[in-house]
């Protein structure tokens, strides 16, 4: 294992920098406690990230973008292999390459899968860096931790090995700084606040997901997407003097049986999504909001070309 501290060379250092790993290995998380805000949507379920989100983390000596991706795994649909192709090509983009695996998970099959897949971008790319990231330290002893350091360690030739716990903020600096000392010399990306580059549309359809994710079987989060169909200021604002906005948005599943999930006995689960993701998306866009929910099937969209193109796939 090795270690690297920031260039100390006084230049200012700007790029991106790419997570990968296997579904549910706190890539998200890892993203959103570095940029300091919520920016990618978490969840204990497989498969909650279906886009790549931008998250732009701002220091005096550097400008880390960062890109949350999708998990990347072995595809058993149409979505699986769209979501593996986003994957692969934002990896050929990026200046570093933060492979994480979770601490309290030993190292498998779909760990292997992706440790080749890196190896075989690094002949390709010769020489995109990559830093294997080990997360949710807090969820382990630190003996079990050094052994997962050690069967990290040989599964691939890495340019660092950093643990990390983006829960307690533990090495989080680190790791920013070991991905900055990848970063070529150059000046900043965006401009100085921006932390993120995605679309409101995008952002106020993932704050749904991940509300709409909480509690539900394990079938569902594979069979939900989220399309926001406007977003319209009101002509009179909140009793208060806020900005108002109506939200309207569809909730699409494949079969029947999940679109009473989502609904609930009385529609009382759809509210309780509706008043969940209406703080999110408050504090999003700076308003007031009615958030308008409906919930539609999509008979097997995941295998179907022609609906995963309307839902934005």
């Amino acid at each position: 294992m090795t270690e690297t501290t920031p260039a100390t060379d006084g230049e200012f250092r700007a790029g991106f920098a790419c997570f990968v790993g296997r579904p549910n290995a706190g890539k998200s998380t890892l993203t959103n406690a570095l940029v300091g805000q919520k920016v990618a949507i978490t969840s204990g379920r497989p498969q909650t990230t279906r886009h790549t989100i931008r998250g732009i983390v701002h220091r005096d000596d550097a400008q880390l973008v960062l890109v949350d991706t999708p998990g990347l795994h072995r595809p058993r649909t149409l979505l699986g292999e769209r979501l593996n192709d986003l994957v692969k090509g934002t990896l050929t983009e990026v200046d570093v390459v933060g492979f994480c695996l979770p601490a309290d998970q030993k190292v498998g099959p779909g760990d292997r899968f992706i440790a080749d897949q890196l190896a075989e971008l690094a002949r390709d790319r010769r020489g995109t860096p990559v830093v294997a990231i080990v997360t949710k330290a807090d969820l382990v002893s630190r003996q079990r931790l050094a052994e997962q350091l050690l069967a990290v360690q040989a599964l691939g030739d890495w340019a660092d090995i950093v643990p990390v716990s983006a829960v307690d903020g533990y090495q989080v600096e680190v790791v920013a700084d070991v991905l900055v000392s990848h970063l070529p010399v150059g000046s900043a990306l965006y401009l100085e606040g921006e932390l993120t580059d995605e679309p409101e549309e995008v952002m106020v359809a993932e704050l749904v997901r991940e509300a709409a994710l909480e509690g539900v079987r394990d079938e569902l989060p594979h069979s939900l997407a989220v399309v926001v169909e406007e977003i319209v200021p009101r002509d009179q604002p909140a009793a208060d003097g806020t900005p108002m906005l109506d939200v309207r948005v569809n909730l699409y599943v494949e079969r029947d049986s999940q679109k009473a999930i989502v609904i609930g006995r009385g529609g009382a689960r759809l509210r309780d999504v509706g008043s969940e993701a209406r703080r999110g998306i408050e504090a999003l866009l700076g308003a007031r909001v009615y958030l308008d929910l409906h919930v539609k099937v999509a008979k097997d969209w995941q295998r179907d070309p022609k609906q995963l193109g309307k839902l934005g796939f």
